[in-house]
Parts: structure tokens; sequence; C-alpha cells
């Protein structure tokens, strides 16, 4: 839920711990009293000031650098204070009891400094942007991304959607959309003009040039959902085919025990590494075989591992290449296939990757179809090309990371479902009688969901998970 978001704010801006600068950040309308109660002086605007703040007894409590900027040109829009002070954790909560306990007291008898001044919560101060008109919430939340993010090609594309690349797109596609409403709407208003005034503003032409806009936002978006999200990618196989040894060749460090022992691998094993700055979730699991043949711990750690490729964008299926004479095994490999394939959605890839070929013989038959891979986990051999193929199955273009925007998944599920209206509208309007009423409709439809990429028809509800996910402080 969003927090009543006209009453005053506080917050330590600074990550928890011991720093050489920490942040105290005020935001509330009307904050200029408790500025010059607190510094004890009219601050300029956007210069920072060093002074003292003290304590109710007088004593400093530290020396800061005070920067005061009234609304409307602050981060909030509101009137904010930041005291730029020792990164210590006791002083900065010193500093915040003591601005708390200032707005509290009264001046020359009358009310309070800042009465209700509270604590922000997580996101306050960035959601104060997006309620004040400072930042739409594609920004909002490329804000969060930009903290977060994992890779420079991650930090990058935050920045760009920060400073509104993304949302440029998305009006370019709303005013477009909403010339073409006012083309139908017109239209019905006026009923006797009926299909030969469309026809001659060439409604048709304008939905599919639309179409074809949206074509190229949404790869562009889907790109973006992928540097923020990253891909689960999950190894699957037979116990002692290498799934712990691929893990640490791809990791490039020990992190799973590796043994010839049958079940070494009981529980998961996750490590995220970055291939042209995605972020790929690699997801060791336990082997999958027969339960009779495993004990009450390891059938757990089997549950576990099927449980994971339920949730993968990408299963990587791993065979020894060493045991394709071995009736067994091969028949144990075209079980767990099986299950595999009716596991999975229809839509995740599924790699076929042929290990051990350091074992192999010389002449041993290697597959050579396009899902399968012949690799080696303790060589290092076909790695490489297994990790361009992880990107190319899931999407990924290379070198796209050049001018792809932050995204996240919302505004792909967004984008398609203006899609799938724009869809229906040209359906209808090809129709041999068109349903201008549900043509308009439909067109209204896309819009909105348009408009909730940008936060401008979003419920009140979204908005409150989405910043519920911020730090403290921003």
């Amino acid at each position: 839920m969003l927090a009543q978001h006209d009453a005053p704010i506080i917050a330590i801006a600074t990550a928890a711990g011991r720093g050489a600068v920490g942040i105290v950040r005020i935001s509330a309308k009307g904050l200029v009293p408790l500025v010059q109660a607190l510094c004890g002086r009219v601050l300029k605007a956007r210069e920072a000031t060093y002074l003292p703040v003290h304590d109710a007894d007088g004593v400093p409590i530290d020396h800061v650098l005070a920067l005061f900027f009234p609304a409307p040109h602050s981060y909030t829009g509101e009137d904010v204070l930041e005291l730029q002070a020792h990164g210590g954790p006791v002083v900065l909560q010193l500093l915040l009891s003591r601005c708390m306990a200032l707005a509290a007291t009264h001046h020359d008898s009358q009310s309070p400094l800042l009465p209700d001044l509270r604590l922000a919560q997580p996101g306050e101060f960035t959601q104060r942007a997006f309620l004040n008109h400072k930042l739409d919430l594609a920004q909002a939340e490329a804000v969060a991304d930009l903290i977060d993010a994992s890779t420079e090609s991650a930090a990058r594309s935050a920045s760009r959607s920060l400073a509104g690349e993304f949302s440029a797109e998305i009006h370019r596609l709303r005013d477009a959309l909403i010339h073409l409403r006012m083309l139908v709407e017109a239209t019905l208003d006026f009923p006797e003009e009926d299909l030969d005034f469309l026809q001659q503003a060439n409604a048709q032409g304008q939905l599919a040039q639309l179409q074809q806009q949206l074509v190229q936002v949404l790869e562009r978006t889907q790109q973006g959902a992928l540097l923020r999200e990253g891909i689960r990618v999950v190894i699957a196989g037979q116990p002692n085919a290498g799934k712990s040894s691929l893990l640490n060749a791809l990791a490039g460090a020990e992190l799973a025990i590796v043994t010839p022992i049958a079940g070494t691998t009981r529980d998961v094993v996750q490590q995220t590494i970055q291939i042209e700055g995605v972020p790929l979730h690699v997801i060791d699991t336990a082997g999958l075989r027969d339960h009779n043949q495993a004990d009450e711990v390891e059938r757990i750690g089997m549950s576990r591992a099927w449980e994971q490729i339920a949730l993968a964008d990408a299963v990587l299926m791993l065979h020894d290449l060493t045991r394709q004479q071995d009736r067994a095994y091969m028949q144990a490999d075209a079980r767990i296939l099986s299950t595999l394939t009716n596991t999975l959605a229809r839509h995740v890839p599924l790699l076929h990757l042929w290990n051990k070929a350091d074992a192999a013989h010389a002449d041993t038959e290697k597959p050579a179809t396009e899902q399968d891979l012949v690799v080696s986990a303790k060589t290092g051999e076909g790695l490489a090309l297994l990790r361009q193929k992880l990107l190319s199955v899931v999407g990924w273009q290379a070198g796209a990371s050049d001018g792809v925007f932050m995204a996240r998944e919302r505004h792909v599920q967004a984008l398609r479902e203006v899609q799938e209206h724009l869809h229906h509208a040209q359906e209808g309007l090809e129709a041999k009688h068109p349903a201008l009423d549900v043509l308009a409709e439909e067109l209204r439809l896309g819009q909105n969901a348009l408009n909730a990429i940008t936060g401008e028809f979003t419920s009140d509800d979204l908005l409150g998970v989405i910043f519920s996910s911020f730090c403290i402080g921003k």
C-alpha cells in the first residue's frame, strides 16, 4: 500500500555500517523553519554550507555539509535538506534523532516546526518524485535498477531508462495510438462519414506502422528485461555426468564438491556469472535417477532438482559422452528426457551437452545436431560456444547492450498486451463490416496498457509493490 504522501519524511540515505560520509535526508513541504532552527542560519539554495549541528544542550553532534533544495527544484519536488556528515552509524542516528526532536518543538509558542515528521518507508523519496511528476514510473524503477546493477551493461542501460529513453519510446507509441483513436472516435461521432473517412486518413496504414514500431520497442524491451532479470540456467542429468564440474568450469571457481561417488550433490548449488553483461544464474542440481536407487536425502535433492527445472529459462541436459554405448545408461537418459519434455514449458530451450570429450576415444561418434554440444568441463573445450549458445537460445542479440534501455518483465507483459489489442483492432478494421465501437475499445485498452508502463494508468497496489523493493533513503 502507498504511504500517506503529504507527511514530512526523514531517513538515513546511505548504506548501513561505517563509511567516510553518511547522509541524512528530509523531504517536506514548508521545511524552511526547521532548516533555520537546525542550522542556525538561512541556507542558500543548492549551495553546500559547512556548519555544526548541535544537540538540545548546544553541544555539537558533528560538523556537516548542509544542502537545501527548495521546491519544486529538488529530487522529490518538495523542500529537501541533506546533511552530509561523518559516516558512523551512531553519528547519523544522533543527527536523525535531533531532526525529529527539533521538528516536534514549538517556535515562538506557535505550532511545531514540522509536525508529523516520520521515518521514510523504503522507496518513499522516489515515490514522492513520481507523485510530484519529477519522474514517471519507468524512470523511478530505473533508479532502483541503477542501484542494483551488477554489470557495467546493466548500469548503462538503467542510466538510459532514468534519462527517459524508454519513456520517450512509450510516449511515441502512445501519441500515435491516440491519433488513431481520434480518427476512429471521430467516425463514431459523425457516422455519416462512415468508413470513407478512415480510408482517406489511411487508418489501416497508420495501424500497421504502429504495430511495426511496437515490435521494435518490444524487442529492445525484452533485451532490457534479460539484462535486468538475468537467465536461470539449470544443469540436469544423471549422477556423475559432470554437472558440478560444469558449474565450476563456468564459474571459474570450485563451488560444488566433485567426486566419482554417485549422489555427491544432494542440494541445489547456484552461481551467477556474466556473459556480455547478461547475468546467468547457473544452477547445479542433484543427479536424476531411479528413486529406488537413492536414499531419502538424495530423493529430496532430486525433488528439488525438478522444482528448479520447472522454473528454468533454459535447461542443460548433461550426457556422459564416454557412456554412449552403455545401453542401461542411455535408457535412463531417455526416461529423464521424457520427463523433461513433459515438465518444461514449450518456450523453454533445452540444450544437450555431451561432457567428458577429453576422456572419450578418438573414434567416439559425436552428436552434431543444432541442440547438441560436445564439451569438456575438465579442459574447457566447447564452453565458449556454450556461453554464446545460451545467449542465443534465450533471445539475446549480440552487441545489443549498446542501445538497450533497462526494462522489467511487467513492461514486456504490458507491451504484449498492447500488441494483442492492436491485433484485435486490425482484425476489426479489416472485417467486411467493421464494428467501430469495438475497434475504439481495443485502441483504448491498448493505450491504457501503455500508460501503465509510465504510471499514468496504474493501481496503488502496483505502486506499493514497486516502491517497497527500494532501499530506505531512496
